[in-house]
């Protein structure tokens, strides 16, 4: 029986962790590697056109099932193609392991063809990044780069010389356990009792939640329920907190909606449960904030703790919520409630009146459209921009949906690869990438790989034929726009040259049954719908704060666009609040 090598034992050891496949663009370095995957059968090597969607599939895939993924980069230019993938999966917590292999082992300091030095560029955007250097080393060096990326929900880097790669394997090297699971946090006892005392003294609380809280919906809404606490969220809580929610008072943030920000400024005692929410702007500097997060790091890095509580927000809701008495008084909270249905009154109006008529068509319609023909289970994946927020302000959360999207990073051209990760996990649920015309013809070549493995992703694509976020920035700051408009193809016709179901859509009668058509249809998609490069309004009142970087009161409301169900839904909680 032949040896077995470095490069295969890597490859087990990807198996043993649970990696069921590792995204990639092969070259000469990562040529053994590719052979050890060619040859075992518990593991598939996915081909994309782009090193950068290879990290953007692996960090989505890893966000819907909390596993831990693998992608690959050939040396020096090939895996540098990695790093704004990496970068986005380490801020959204996603467990990905990234092999960045190197050139011969000989050659290093050099300064050999294609020479870079991987494990030090990306040191700033992994929990880990080791070079390997030796045979020896490459066992208990891979556990241990899994063992960080799966205990501190990141990426771990690891650079592998093809030489290396491809020499003997050590001897009966020890197959030690690999951790795969996180575990539960709890805080002590001291930190619970002295948050309980904090809200038992408390005439108005609000709870702010971000990702965090992601399993914790039970906890929260129960919570809540005791304390008679409007219930506020960032983006990335969205999908987690606030469906099924009595308490909902919207978002805070750059593309906040309804009373998330009253409710933070207007409470005696705000909690912060599970977010690193960066706009501290948006934050209130004058009431008492107590914080819940399992990492220790991210416990007032935004704003001036009078608590800070180390644990996971399920578990510490669990040891708190007997501890607390339960409020009686529930008139902040209706007051909330009543501020939050009202902002949505306003805000919506602007575009009820003929929406279904206007050419080109308004981009909340086709968020609304979507919104009701999409699959109560699909999984969106969102482009950066304007799609960030009518995914915001649009795709309604139900407990079984998922929202990814690059909301930590910010990077465009993200949701066509974070589809593809998404799809790979399971083929037969609906994976809908809503994109921009930017952000999709940014990384346009891999919808060629949703055509090489017949992946069912379904990309609408909302062309304005501009860079809309950035023309608003502009606008906003006094500056013309400049730089932002795009001439674009007709995409759905290169859809259906790549071998894809494409259309265009231009007219708004003709958009429901396009995407009905597309959703039904077995294979990849593309919906090519026109929109309205104008449909963003600017408020009356602009503040100084709002030229710099968009840094302005949240009660000002920056983009001018519906809601969707969310007025719905604070209508529907507003029947709950007791009339004098």
């Amino acid at each position: 029986m032949a040896k077995q090598n470095v490069a295969e034992q890597f490859v087990d050891i990807l198996v043993r962790a649970g990696v069921k496949r590792l995204y990639g663009v092969v070259g000469d370095s990562l040529n053994p590697v590719v052979d050890a995957v060619r040859r075992n059968a518990a593991i598939d090597w996915i081909h994309v056109r782009h090193e950068e969607s290879a990290a953007f599939a692996a960090g989505a895939e890893a966000q819907i099932t909390g596993k831990l993924t693998a992608c690959a980069g050939s040396c020096g230019p090939g895996n540098l193609h990695l790093i704004n993938g990496l970068y986005d999966a380490n801020r959204s917590m996603a467990p990905v392991l990234a092999l960045a292999s190197h050139i011969p082992s000989s050659e290093i300091g050099l300064g050999y063809f294609q020479e870079t030095h991987p494990d030090r560029l990306f040191q700033e955007c992994s929990v880990y990044s080791e070079l390997i250097s030796n045979p020896k080393q490459m066992p208990r060096l891979l556990d241990t780069a899994i063992q960080h990326a799966v205990g501190r929900s990141g990426v771990s880097v690891v650079a592998l010389p093809g030489d290396i790669a491809a020499e003997p394997a050590p001897e009966k090297a020890a197959e030690t356990a690999i951790v795969t699971s996180r575990p539960t946090v709890r805080p002590g006892d001291a930190e619970i009792d002295r948050l309980a005392r904090m809200i038992d003294e408390a005439d108005k609380v609000t709870l702010f939640c971000g990702s965090g809280t992601a399993g914790a919906h039970a906890e929260v809404m129960e919570f809540a329920g005791k304390i008679k606490s409007p219930v506020g969220h960032a983006l990335r809580g969205k999908e987690f907190i606030q469906y099924d929610n009595p308490f909902d008072v919207g978002m805070s943030g750059l593309l906040g909606y309804g009373a998330a920000y009253e409710a933070t400024h207007e409470c005696d005692l705000l909690i912060l449960l599970g977010t690193d929410f960066p706009y501290n702007a948006f934050l209130p500097n004058d009431v008492k904030i107590a914080q819940i997060d399992v990492r220790p790091e991210n416990l007032g890095r935004r704003s001036k703790l009078d608590l800070a509580v180390w644990g996971d927000v399920k578990e510490t809701l669990r040891c708190l919520i007997p501890r607390v008495r339960e409020k009686k008084n529930r008139h902040f909270l209706d007051r909330m409630l009543k501020k939050h249905a009202d902002a949505l009154e306003g805000v919506v109006k602007a575009y009820t009146r003929k929406v279904d008529k206007h050419i080109p068509i308004h981009p909340e319609y086709v968020a609304a459209v979507l919104d009701e023909v999409a699959a109560d289970d699909a999984i969106f994946t969102i482009d950066t921009g304007m799609c960030n927020v009518w995914g915001a302000r649009y795709i309604s959360p139900n407990g079984r949906r998922r929202i990814i999207g690059s909301f930590s990073h910010g990077s465009m051209a993200n949701a066509l690869p974070m589809a593809i990760g998404a799809q790979f996990t399971d083929r037969d649920r609906q994976v809908i990438s809503m994109s921009g015309d930017g952000g999709f013809s940014m990384l346009m070549g891999d919808f060629l790989t949703l055509v090489q493995y017949d992946l069912p992703v379904k990309v609408v694509l909302f062309n304005n034929s501009s860079l809309g976020m950035v023309e608003l920035e502009m606008l906003v700051a006094g500056l013309p726009s400049y730089g932002t408009t795009n001439k674009n193809p007709d995409f759905a016709a290169v859809a259906r040259a790549c071998g894809a179901h494409g259309v265009r859509v231009e007219k708004p009668k003709d958009l429901p049954g396009a995407l009905k058509d597309a959703f039904k249809h077995k294979g990849p998609a593309l919906v090519d719908v026109v929109t309205d490069p104008n449909a963003l309004s600017i408020p009356p009142k602009i503040s100084a704060e709002m030229v710099s970087g968009f840094a302005l009161s949240a009660s000002k409301i920056v983009l001018e666009g519906g809601v969707g169900r969310m007025l719905q839904m604070a209508r529907s909680n507003l029947r709950n609040v007791p009339r004098p």
